[in-house]
């Protein structure tokens, strides 16, 4: 009988520890660690101290839960890398999205429940499944993995990091490492492992428009006297062309390369409804991660239920937009505040609140630490070779860490699948992908220990 090689060895180790460490996720997904909300700062609380904990009985000599600037837990836990070995940091976030209407889950937003293959709960994939990698990687090792390991658990990643900046600032010393990876991310299709090199940024805003001191009778004054809401929906409209291609002057715009993305494929995930078309021009890959794209995410109007015959005297939304890798945030944001300045039409009064803005990320993935990474990947999936993507949801930290740490090398990896909904009711973590997502970070703990 041949000897068993040591990918072997790692496949029967995460085999093992996988009962467990599902068990543990499950246990996470449980608290209701919603760092939006105020009502829930406890849990994101209690959130932190159980992710510490699982460290800390993972062996770990130095877990600490940290804040800087008055944000929320994060937890960092540090094993010191073997003589001669490089240090890497393992990073995830531990709060989550709220879960919005219950009536809208199948099963309960917030008890693990499993159908068809796939763990259903907020935060089963997004992402707590990152945690849970993270661990079964380490336990594989039997808790003593050939590299430093630092893992970074951030406790406000779903209401931007605002904080992040600081903690990085303060705590540079001690999150300082040679590959960073981010399991915050996506695979390409369910069998295909993906590295994500490139995510657009994100710039939103506010937009009033005011047309009148106070409401009048429509009929008495309506055909002469603009209403806001009007002005407000014309005003909207030219964020696009004809095509659908944004109208706003000065942006950054790319190309993606050459990878095909069937359009009844995206169809199926994005749930269009039958019979509406695609928007923009280009590549459908072009238009989801090297282009901007600007959407209407909230108007504030009276609710059709209340509405009298009064013209609307002042309208509000809100306008995001994403913003091209090799794009500037706070420019883009110029641009779109600029544009709605000049388009409001019958002299209607125009004021535009800037909101949050995150820089774009793009990265060459070459290097030891990369190559490293693809033959994992390709290990874990059985021989199916890691396809590099772009993508079109922002996650503005991934600047912050290539800025704190630039000769890091940092790899995007992904959780997730196209049909995980996170964000959204039903979200799902597809539990044959999650092995292999196990299995590779435990590979590349081991292949980065080789790299010269």
């Amino acid at each position: 009988m041949a000897a068993m090689s040591a990918t072997d060895d790692l496949r029967a180790a995460v085999e093992r520890v996988l009962l467990g460490v599902r068990a543990d996720l499950e246990a996470l997904v449980r608290i209701a660690s919603v760092s939006a909300d105020p009502a829930r700062a406890d849990d994101v609380r209690r959130s932190a101290d159980a992710t510490a904990r699982l460290w800390r009985d993972a062996g770990f000599p130095d877990v600490r839960i940290l804040t800087a600037a008055g944000g929320q837990p994060a937890v960092v836990a540090r094993r010191p890398a073997p003589d001669g070995a490089p240090t890497v940091l393992l990073y995830a976030h531990h709060d989550v999205q709220p879960e919005g209407a219950h009536a809208t889950w199948d099963s309960p937003p917030f008890e693990p429940t499993e159908r068809d293959g796939r763990l259903f709960a907020r935060g089963a994939a997004d992402d707590k499944a990152g945690i849970a990698a993270h661990l079964a990687a380490v336990r594989a090792h039997a808790g003593e993995p050939p590299v430093g390991v630092t893992v970074f658990v951030e406790g406000e990643e779903e209401i931007g990091s605002p904080t992040l900046g600081q903690f990085l600032s303060e705590h540079h010393e001690l999150l300082a490492a040679d590959v960073i990876v981010i399991a915050d991310s996506a695979n390409w299709d369910i069998g295909s492992p993906a590295l994500t090199t490139s995510l657009r940024g994100l710039a939103d805003c506010e937009v009033e428009v005011r047309t009148l001191r106070h409401a009048v009778h429509s009929g008495m004054y309506g055909g002469p006297t603009p209403d806001a809401l009007t002005v407000l929906c014309r005003l909207l409209a030219t964020l696009h062309d004809d095509h659908g291609d944004v109208a706003v002057p000065g942006l950054q715009s790319g190309r993606a390369g050459d990878l095909d993305y069937p359009v009844d494929r995206f169809r199926a995930e994005s749930g269009l409804v039958d019979g509406v078309e695609l928007i923009g021009s280009g590549s459908l890959v072009d238009r989801l991660w090297t282009r901007p794209a600007v959407s209407v995410l909230a108007i504030d109007a009276p609710r059709v239920a209340e509405a009298s015959n009064t013209l609307v005297p002042v309208a509000r939304a809100k306008v995001s937009l994403r913003v091209a890798p090799g794009g500037d945030a706070e420019a883009a944001l110029d641009a779109l505040t600029g544009h709605l300045e000049r388009q409001v039409c019958w002299g209607a009064q125009v004021r535009v609140l800037p909101g949050e803005t995150g820089q774009p990320y793009v990265v060459q993935a070459q290097g030891p630490a990369y190559d490293a990474a693809r033959a994992a990947f390709a290990e874990a999936w059985d021989g199916t070779a890691p396809v590099d993507v772009g993508v079109g949801g922002s996650i503005p930290f991934i600047a912050a860490f290539a800025e704190t740490f630039p000769n890091a090398a940092i790899l995007v990896t992904g959780v997730e699948d196209p049909d995980t909904r996170a964000h959204g009711a039903n979200e799902s973590l597809h539990l044959a992908e999650f092995h292999r997502v196990c299995l590779a970070e435990a590979l590349l703990l081991q292949r980065l220990a080789d790299v010269d």
